[in-house]
């Protein structure tokens, strides 16, 4: 584990949630497919508005360098100079509309995200890391996928083995210290800015 990304909490949290960390540098191991379907389960049963489950994953590794540069190239340049390390790429996309009324699903980009979250958890209790990313090109995504017009391509996530940060010239980004806000200034009450906590 990376010390330097263990998080210093303000309070107790379950161990997933303080070791959890974003690397930019990956080692090259691959990950199993058993922890990859149980990365994916752990995403199925996240809670959804209307059981919409609206989340739909395009999954591409390193085994298969074809559909692995497919995908890497549906990323901006600056995530493709790090992710390309990763063994595991994939891209989040959501469905824009609820299935049972055909209206638009205003939380589809949170159920997809809750979705991320326990994806993410599951990889972590596993010595996975992932690394979610918004700098996505979705129309060159669209196109090489063919995905639909109501479904759209909002993230993509890096999933693999913390690498050696003396490893890369990125490392310097792994070594740096986790920080947050602290909770004062996001849980209000009463009104806004007023802390709850």
């Amino acid at each position: 584990m990376n010390r330097a990304k263990l998080a210093s909490t303000s309070h107790p949290v379950n161990e997933l949630i303080s070791s959890r960390f974003s690397p930019y540098v990956y080692d090259s191991k691959p990950v199993s497919d058993a922890d990859l379907r149980s990365v994916f389960e752990a995403a199925r049963w996240a809670a959804s508005s209307f059981n919409e489950q609206p989340w739909r994953y395009i999954v591409a590794t390193k085994e298969n360098a074809e559909e692995y540069d497919r995908l890497l190239s549906c990323l901006v340049e600056g995530n493709q100079e790090w992710a390309r390390r990763a063994p595991v790429l994939v891209l989040g996309v959501i469905k824009t509309k609820f299935t049972h009324n055909n209206k638009p699903n205003r939380v589809a980009l949170h159920d997809l995200g809750a979705a991320s979250a326990s994806l993410t958890f599951e990889a972590t209790s596993r010595g996975l890391a992932v690394h979610q990313m918004a700098g996505i090109l979705p129309d060159r995504a669209r196109e090489i996928y063919g995905v639909p017009e109501d479904y759209e391509v909002v993230t993509a996530l890096a999933i693999g083995y913390a690498g050696n940060p003396d490893d890369s010239d990125l490392g310097e980004r792994d070594r740096t210290p986790r920080t947050r806000r602290p909770l004062s200034e996001f849980v209000f009450t009463g009104r806004w800015e007023e802390s709850a906590l």
